[in-house]
């Protein structure tokens, strides 16, 4: 019986606030390896880890983190609220910085680290770099770059020898131009984006797909050639699959 591996997506997203020392914490304790998070940089350019365009449904709060300071974002509390009321109004943004420090407690542990495409926008793919691959140079062994923009990730390819993902709504998309100059060692794809039936390789890439909360479509994946899976809920996941084996 085929058994992909699982990516914590955004951590212990079904249980903690997405992004956070916490759900990234959890994550690790129920067993995750694999983790996925989400960044962006601040007004004056210190990268964080946040997956939304705006401050709201996370921080409750107007604008966006690249109009706030380093400061000012690590004043608001991140804790969800319209999802896990004030169970945890204390947590804060966790910066890029905080998060390498985690990693390197846990040094079998790999991260996944998507370059939002709201931060190339306002800062450009250089300038994301330049603040990015610092960061993680502590943990660099464990981190894989990942993103929507292949424009970015062959800017990346090009400045540094990290491993790299391309993200993509629909299977068909890995056919663009830019991919041979990419050459990614991962391919992420939305499950809804993929065909119905047949395998799912690439020459040279590990295939991931997200979003995927259930253990029997995990499974169907893996044997059509899917190498992992993302999933908010990584503790359930991991104990369903678990329980599969015996």
């Amino acid at each position: 019986m085929s058994t992909p591996e699982l990516v914590a997506h955004r951590g212990y997203a079904a249980r903690y606030p997405e992004n956070t020392l916490a759900a990234l914490e959890a994550a690790i304790a129920a067993g995750a390896r694999h983790v996925e998070v989400d960044v962006q940089l601040s007004s004056d350019g210190f990268p964080v880890l946040f997956h939304d365009r705006t401050l709201e449904r996370m921080c409750g709060v107007s604008g966006a983190v690249h109009e706030m300071t380093l400061s000012d974002l690590r004043a608001l509390s991140c804790g969800e609220r319209g999802k896990f009321g004030d169970a945890f109004q204390r947590e804060g943004l966790l910066s890029l910085a905080g998060f390498v420090q985690l990693l390197r407690r846990h040094p079998d542990v790999r991260a996944f680290v998507e370059i939002k495409r709201v931060a190339i926008e306002q800062f450009g793919r250089e300038r994301i770099l330049e603040r990015v691959l610092p960061a993680i140079d502590a943990a660099i062994h464990q981190c894989t770059l990942i993103s929507f923009s292949l424009e970015f990730l062959a800017t990346a390819r090009r400045a540094h020898p990290i491993p790299l993902g391309a993200v993509f709504d629909r299977w068909d998309e890995r056919e663009d131009q830019l991919m041979p100059e990419i050459a990614p060692e991962f391919v992420f794809v939305d499950l809804d984006g993929l065909p119905a039936s047949g395998e799912l390789r690439m020459p040279g890439a590990r295939i991931v797909v997200y979003e995927v909360a259930d253990p029997a479509v995990a499974r169907a994946l893996a044997s059509r050639g899917v190498d992992m899976v993302e999933t908010f809920q990584i503790a359930e996941m991991l104990a369903a699959l678990r329980r599969d084996e015996t």
